[in-house]
């Protein structure tokens, strides 16, 4: 009896050692990231043997793009995949955290130069319960998107010149579609129109001495007026636009 009991200390110091099982890692995870201002979507397809982890991901400019060296150690998983941006090849480096049905991710360039985070949940995870609403009024529903539908005008700086630009917005709830004229010799089609509270997103590419440039766009809503924060991708080059939007068009009478 005595013998048993001088083994429970060395026992439990063993599984003190014991090193931690690793999480299983297997399935789709989804999220965005931040990149120059566009919330951008990405899908991780993991697939977890022990500590090791392979897959691809979804979302960067070559997409599915291989991961490599991926490991998972308790509740901490790294790895390192390559994509191609205007025609360069970077190595981008993954640290993340897992917690649950929930990764953390820290990653950027392997030398340093850009970064970002993002965290992506397991799809087909169940969502957190509602909490129970305190006792008092209920909370106001959230407000509708606002219409932004119509012709929208302005004009900007470039080059010491005024150029004037019309925006043909459609939308829809939180979506927005439509066309830029005065970026071009031919209006223009808007891309991942989006509308959040008082902010409108979207991007366009347009044509400029034989080299294509995707121009981002961020603007911030008042009654009648959007003011615009906009440039191309890779910062180079900004400018700003104030429009308003045009009544519309009365309708001639028939005679």
């Amino acid at each position: 009896m005595k013998a048993a009991l001088r083994l429970i200390p060395l026992f439990a110091f063993v599984c003190m050692l014991a090193p931690a099982r690793a999480a299983d890692l297997s399935g789709a995870w989804k999220g965005t990231f931040d990149f120059n201002g566009e919330s951008i979507p990405v899908t991780m397809n993991l697939k977890a043997d022990g500590a090791t982890v392979t897959g691809t991901i979804e979302g960067l400019p070559t997409s599915p793009t291989d991961i490599h060296d991926g490991k998972v150690a308790a509740d901490d998983v790294t790895f390192w995949a390559n994509t191609d941006y205007e025609g360069q090849t970077y190595k981008l480096v993954f640290t993340g955290k897992v917690n649950g049905d929930q990764i953390d991710f820290n990653f950027g360039t392997d030398d340093g130069a850009w970064g970002t985070t993002v965290t992506v949940k397991r799809e087909g995870a169940p969502s957190a319960a509602p909490a129970t609403p305190a006792a008092g009024p209920a909370a106001a529903p959230a407000a509708p998107a606002t219409d932004i539908s119509g012709i929208w005008k302005g004009d900007f700086e470039f080059n010491g010149d005024s150029l004037p630009v019309t925006f043909n917005f459609q939308s829809k709830g939180a979506a927005v579609t439509g066309n830029v004229e005065g970026m071009g010799a031919a209006p223009i089609e808007i891309h991942d129109g989006k509308i959040d509270g008082d902010s409108l997103t979207f991007w366009i590419n347009t044509d400029y001495q034989g080299q294509t440039y995707t121009l981002n766009f961020t603007g911030k809503m008042t009654p009648g007026q959007i003011d615009f924060n906009f440039g191309t991708s890779d910062g180079s080059w900004g400018s700003t636009i104030t429009a308003k939007k045009s009544p519309p068009t009365p309708a001639i009478p028939e005679k």
